[in-house]
């Protein structure tokens, strides 16, 4: 009689608080020559440029390899795609926000409670938001990385670590995925640009919604 299978491995999820991750296509930077560093601040300042000029959808790998004199084919090896040049642009952004959340003082980094925690993380996500709104529409990924890609990654590590803290018998998983959709990108754009909501009206939401979900009173 054959052996009984394995049991299936459970999903390993971070114990405790996420690894700051790069965003960008430069993991490798630090271990670039000094002429390649060179060519990807150059593009990127040609990228930053255009998106001053004509908005992120105004950048697009053929602008950008003309605006910095450069052949094409040389931009899309240092980002891979539009999407890649696009979340470099982020990445100086993202790292401070995730420096703020992970290491920084209270209450958004450590040293507050973990509700207290899940209400400065939301509000400092959606202002973030706001401030780089339509690169950050520009640069989602597609469906099938959306969930995936790093700076995601590490915000849904924080907050479910900070919901298994809060709420230790609730599915924090599901829950966590909850929360990480008011803070999309595409729903920030079509409640503050087409519904003409204040950013306030949307910090108190979060704040109801995480008191919700924590079985907490509202933030006074």
């Amino acid at each position: 009689m054959p052996s009984a299978l394995p049991p299936f491995p459970t999903p390993q999820e971070p114990a405790g608080e996420p690894v700051l991750l790069e965003i960008g296509t430069g993991g490798d930077e630090p271990c670039l020559r000094a002429d390649a560093a060179r060519n990807r601040a150059r593009l990127l300042d040609a990228a930053a440029r255009l998106v001053a000029e004509h908005g992120a959808a105004g950048v697009t790998m053929e602008a950008v390899a003309t605006a910095a004199q450069v052949g094409k084919g040389t931009v899309f090896r240092r980002f891979g795609d539009r999407t890649g040049l696009l979340t470099a642009l982020l990445d100086h952004s993202e790292k401070k926000f995730q420096a703020a959340f992970l290491g920084g003082p209270p209450p958004l980094g450590p040293g507050a409670p973990a509700v207290e925690r899940l209400r400065a993380f939301g509000c400092a996500a959606l202002r973030r938001a706001a401030d780089d709104l339509e690169l950050q529409l520009a640069a989602e990924p597609c469906p099938e990385r959306r969930f995936t890609v790093p700076p995601r990654r590490v915000r849904y590590g924080h907050v479910l670590m900070l919901l298994r803290q809060a709420v230790p018998d609730a599915d924090a998983e599901l829950l966590a995925q909850t929360l990480m959709g008011y803070l999309d990108p595409a729903l920030i754009h079509h409640l503050t640009r087409q519904c003409h909501m204040p950013m306030e009206r949307l910090q108190s939401g979060w704040h109801d919604l995480v008191a919700r979900v924590t079985g907490t009173a509202p933030a006074g």
